[in-house]
C-alpha cells in the first residue's frame, strides 16, 4: 500500500507541459518538463503510484486530456483558471511554480473545480458560441458603416428604424463623388450582408439541433418563459449543462455571475457590482430576457404557441414568474427609481432561479387540464389546474 496520496499539478500547454508531484507521505515535490501534446502526458500519469489525484487548469487545450485520463481510471479534475491565490509580493511566474502551486492548492481544497462537459454538449456549445461571435461581428460591421457615414455628415432621417429594409435600400442608393468612398461603402455593405447570411444559416441549424439534442425537453420547457425562445433556451442549456447539479437556484445565479460581490469585515458589510463569474453568454441571455418583464403580465400569440403541449406545472411556473418579475421591476423602477440596467440585472438574477425551477421540475403526465378549458386559452388553463406547492425558489433581494 502506498504511504500517502500523490497530488499532481499540471501546467498544460499546446507543445510542452510541466508536471509537479507532491508526495503527501514524504512531503517531497518533484517536477518534470514534458515536450509534446497534452495527450502525451498519459504515460507519465500512468507511472505515478496510486492513489493519485491530478489537476490542471481549463484553457485552450480543452478537456481532451481529462477525458482520456478518466477513461483509463486516472482521478483527474479541471479547475477554473486564475482562481489560485498568489501573494502580492510573488513576482516570479514560471510553469514549474504554477504546477507546484496547483498541486498544493489541490491538497488544501482551494481550487474551483469545473464540470467537464460531454462531447455532445461541448460540440453544441461551440456552435452556440459561433453564433454569438457572428452577432458581435455584425454589430461591429454596422458600427463601422454608421461611423463612416457620420464622418461624411450623412444622416438617415427615416422612414423606418435603422437597419430595416427601408434603411438598407437607402444605404444602397447612396452615391459619392469620389471612387474611394464608393468602394468603401460597397465593401462595408458586402461584409454586412455576408454576416447576415451566416447568422441566418447558423440559427437555422441551431433550431434543427434543438429538436434533436438531449436537452430538447428542457429547451421546450424554458420556451414557456416570456423572453426566452429557442436560441436563448438552447444557449442556456449549452452553457449551463446539467441543471440538476445545482442543489439550489442561488448556486445557479452565482455560477453565471449575476450575484453581487461582497466585502465584509467586522460589523461592516458592503455589497458591490455583480461578480461576472462564469459564462458571459449565459449572463447576457438572462439580462436581455429580463427586459421583457417590463410589460404587464400576459400571454400573447407567440408565447401561447410555445406553451402548447407543455405540462400544466411548467405553465404555472412561467405565469408565476411573469407576475413576480413584473411586480419586482415596477417596485425597483417606479418606487426606488433604479436605473434600467441595475433593475435588469436584479430581474435576471430571479429569472435564473425560475429557469432552474422549470428545468428541474418533476411533472405529472397524468394531470391534464379539465376538458371544459379551451386549449387556446393558456391563462384560464394555467389557473384551472391544481397549483403546485410553493416553489423552492427563494426571493433574492436585489443588492442595489
Amino acid at each position: 500500500m502506498p504511504d500517502g496520496i500523490r497530488w499532481v499539478g499540471l501546467d498544460v500547454h499546446a507543445h510542452e507541459s510541466t508536471v509537479a508531484v507532491f508526495d503527501q507521505a514524504t512531503g517531497e515535490v518533484s517536477t518534470k518538463r514534458v515536450i509534446g501534446r497534452p495527450h502525451e502526458l498519459l504515460p507519465l500519469l500512468r507511472a505515478v503510484p496510486r492513489p493519485a489525484r491530478v489537476v490542471y487548469e481549463a484553457g485552450p487545450t480543452g478537456y481532451g486530456l481529462a477525458r482520456r485520463a478518466r477513461a483509463e481510471g486516472i482521478e483527474i479534475v479541471v479547475c477554473a483558471p486564475n482562481r489560485t491565490d498568489r501573494p502580492p509580493s510573488d513576482r516570479l511566474k514560471t510553469d514549474k511554480r504554477d504546477a507546484i502551486r496547483l498541486a498544493r492548492a489541490l491538497v488544501a481544497g482551494q481550487l474551483a473545480i469545473v464540470t467537464v462537459p460531454s462531447i455532445e454538449r461541448e460540440q453544441l456549445r461551440d456552435l452556440v458560441r459561433c453564433r454569438e461571435d457572428i452577432r458581435a461581428d455584425l454589430m461591429r460591421a454596422r458600427h463601422r458603416l454608421g461611423k463612416f457615414l457620420l464622418r461624411r455628415e450623412i444622416y438617415y432621417e427615416g422612414p423606418g428604424e435603422p437597419w430595416s429594409l427601408k434603411h438598407r435600400a437607402w444605404l444602397v442608393s447612396l452615391r459619392f463623388a469620389d471612387r474611394a468612398s464608393q468602394l468603401t461603402i460597397a465593401d462595408y455593405l458586402h461584409s454586412h450582408d455576408v454576416l447576415i447570411s451566416r447568422r441566418d444559416r447558423v440559427e437555422a441549424e441551431l433550431a434543427t439541433l434543438a429538436a434533436e439534442s438531449r436537452c430538447a425537453a428542457t429547451v421546450a420547457r424554458l420556451r414557456c418563459l416570456r423572453g426566452i425562445d429557442t436560441l436563448s433556451a438552447l444557449g442556456l442549456c449549452a452553457e449551463i449543462g446539467e441543471w440538476e447539479r445545482f442543489d439550489h437556484p442561488d448556486q445557479l445565479a452565482a455560477y453565471v455571475g449575476i450575484v453581487p460581490s461582497e466585502h465584509t469585515s467586522g460589523e461592516r458589510r458592503r455589497q458591490g457590482s455583480i461578480t461576472k463569474a462564469g459564462s458571459t453568454h449565459a449572463r447576457r441571455l438572462l439580462i436581455e430576457a429580463s427586459y421583457h418583464y417590463r410589460r404587464q403580465p400576459g400571454v400573447g400569440l407567440k408565447l401561447e404557441r410555445r406553451q402548447r403541449d407543455q405540462p400544466p406545472e411548467i405553465i404555472n411556473i412561467a405565469w408565476r414568474a411573469q407576475r413576480r418579475l413584473n411586480a419586482r421591476w415596477r417596485q425597483l423602477k417606479d418606487a426606488r427609481h433604479k436605473p434600467n440596467g441595475v433593475v435588469a440585472v436584479a430581474i435576471a438574477r430571479e429569472l435564473a432561479c425560475y429557469c432552474w425551477e422549470i428545468a428541474t421540475c418533476t411533472t405529472h403526465p397524468e394531470r391534464i387540464p379539465p376538458a371544459s378549458v379551451p386549449a387556446s386559452d393558456p391563462l384560464t388553463q394555467a389557473s384551472s389546474v391544481p397549483q403546485k406547492p410553493k416553489s423552492t425558489t427563494r426571493r433574492i433581494s436585489a443588492s442595489l
